[in-house]
């Protein structure tokens, strides 16, 4: 697949999880933690259930860019139902992938997530891309 090509598929991925968000709601019971990014007039809600030790629900709200939405949404899926230890090495990688550095690829399936490697070419967005995966690592420690 060319790079074109590539790019495109990649901003299509990221415009469906911006339009159709993935666990978008509340949940009624567990952590809650509010983030901005004052940069970009992001705002993000995100409510976390954490039960023996497993990210048994997470679940977001907020406006923002396309680039943060998409992030939430994207992070929401590939965290659930993964122990903690796992969700904050998935938060790792997901940073060290948006500022550009070489990531662990061996550990998880990225899936979707990998669209948003592009970020890490304007660095003025890494802080909305990363604005859901500050809340998660807010939340395990806050239910910890």
């Amino acid at each position: 697949m060319s790079f074109n090509n590539l790019d495109m598929l990649y901003r299509q991925v990221i415009m469906d999880h911006y339009k159709n968000p993935r666990n978008r709601g509340v949940i009624e019971d567990g952590v809650t933690v509010d983030l901005n990014n004052p940069t970009c007039g992001d705002s993000l809600r995100l409510q976390l259930q954490v039960e023996d030790g497993i990210v048994k629900d997470v679940k977001f709200e907020g406006e923002g860019c396309s680039i943060s939405l998409a992030s939430a949404s994207m992070m929401t899926q590939i965290v659930k139902g993964k122990s903690v230890d796992e969700a904050l090495q998935l938060a790792t990688i997901f940073s060290e992938m948006v500022q550009g550095k070489d990531y662990d690829t061996d550990t998880f399936d990225l899936g979707d997530i990998e669209a948003l490697s592009g970020v890490s070419k304007f660095p003025a967005r890494i802080k909305c891309a990363t604005l859901a995966w500050k809340a998660l690592e807010k939340g395990v420690d806050e239910e910890a």
